[in-house]
């Protein structure tokens, strides 16, 4: 079935690419919403471009899709330059938040429909070997009224699979489903992609969604990408300050480098001195910069208990708390006024600690990343809402 489904993976290549909105004969500002953005995604490969609202992510994929003409740059497909082709002459098919299904004709019509356009016959199997691929065998009757959010989202996948795309595009698939079916589709998105191994380009700003499905993540901000990795060097490594708060939560310090210990590097914070690996240092971070902590990477212990050898240590004061049954997230704050972030793992022995307690707060230093000092560190977290 793979080989009857699957269009030939493609390799994705975008260099340069600009793109301005509004020029000087319309007598508007110019607006970059994609500022030189180059990347490459690997053949077969789930890759995700994830960002908040306004960061030109759709814009990117709108581009690849034909749906608008970048200003300047490339995108190649296999080596073949598709810049300036129609559309329709590209072989890449989008699936949209909307879905787009015909609501007068039927799942298996709905389906075929792109097959039937080309002049294609004996479709019959085809489509039963789709919807049997994306779970709605026995649906084909149906017309998409009679489905569900899911269901309907399986139907624009079989829809624009079929026609064995050598790049399948998502622009927010899953953001008009509830939050349960979204994590189930989640799962299906990734099982369907790795049996017809199609390329697939998914635009998101659910980082849990990107990090669920994708192989690789391009985040994105101000129309350019900030890092380009694997989810988990994204999370353990992350390359700025916007990566590491828009990727889950961090808790960043301000640092000076003061020296090395061997394999670690020595950093004062506010007159308390912490340890990194040294290979951790971004390679764009000067003497000053920002040290970053995860906040179920930190443990809370009464103030003056005994710590681990070798650990990184601060003392603290809780302010708030709030029980998330899986864990407790608490806000402490430092001697420098700075509010830190705590997950405390619910294993069922402690009550909650109250409002006022000091404490103290160490982790391993091997838990410990670091970037570049430029801007405020918080900066990022309203626009992951």
């Amino acid at each position: 079935m793979k080989e009857k489904l699957a269009g030939p993976a493609a390799e994705l290549r975008i260099t340069n690419l600009v793109k301005r909105f509004g020029s000087a004969v319309m007598a508007t500002p110019a607006f970059v919403a994609v500022d030189n953005v180059s990347l490459t995604v690997p053949a077969g490969s789930f890759f995700a471009m994830l960002g908040p609202s306004g960061c030109g992510k759709t814009t990117t994929l709108r581009m690849v899709a034909g749906l608008e003409q970048p200003t300047s740059g490339e995108i190649l497909l296999n080596g073949k330059d598709i810049t300036h082709l129609k559309p329709y002459n590209r072989p890449v098919n989008t699936v949209f938040q909307s879905y787009a299904l015909f609501p007068h004709l039927t799942v298996y019509e709905n389906v075929a429909f792109g097959l039937r356009r080309k002049g294609e016959q004996n479709i019959g199997k085809r489509v039963d070997a789709m919807l049997e691929l994306v779970q709605l065998d026995g649906y084909g009757a149906r017309r998409p009224a009679q489905l569900s959010g899911g269901q309907q989202q399986r139907v624009a996948l079989a829809r624009a699979l079929i026609n064995a795309p050598q790049v399948l595009l998502l622009d927010e698939p899953l953001g008009a489903l509830d939050l349960k079916l979204r994590r189930q589709m989640q799962l299906e998105l990734k099982r369907i992609q790795t049996e017809v191994s199609t390329t697939f380009v998914h635009v998101t700003h659910d980082q849990e969604e990107a990090m669920t499905m994708a192989d690789t993540i391009a985040v994105m901000s101000h129309g350019h990408v900030e890092q380009l990795a694997s989810p988990i060097d994204l999370y353990e490594r992350p390359a700025t300050a916007f990566v590491a708060n828009f990727l889950g939560k961090s808790n960043l310090l301000e640092g000076r480098v003061t020296g090395t210990d061997g394999a670690l590097l020595l950093v004062e914070t506010h007159g308390v001195a912490l340890r990194l690996p040294a290979a951790n240092r971004p390679a764009a971070a000067a003497t000053d910069l920002y040290v970053g902590v995860r906040p179920e990477k930190l443990h809370m212990t009464s103030a003056g208990a005994q710590l681990p050898a070798g650990h990184n240590a601060l003392q603290a004061t809780i302010t708030d708390s709030s029980f998330m049954g899986v864990s407790t997230q608490y806000v402490v704050r430092t001697a420098w006024e700075q509010e830190l972030t705590v997950f405390a793992q619910n294993m069922g022995v402690d009550g909650m600690r109250p409002r006022g307690t000091a404490v103290q707060l160490h982790w391993d230093p091997q838990h410990t990343f670091a970037v570049p000092r430029t801007g405020a560190p918080l900066e990022t977290e309203a626009e992951e809402l």
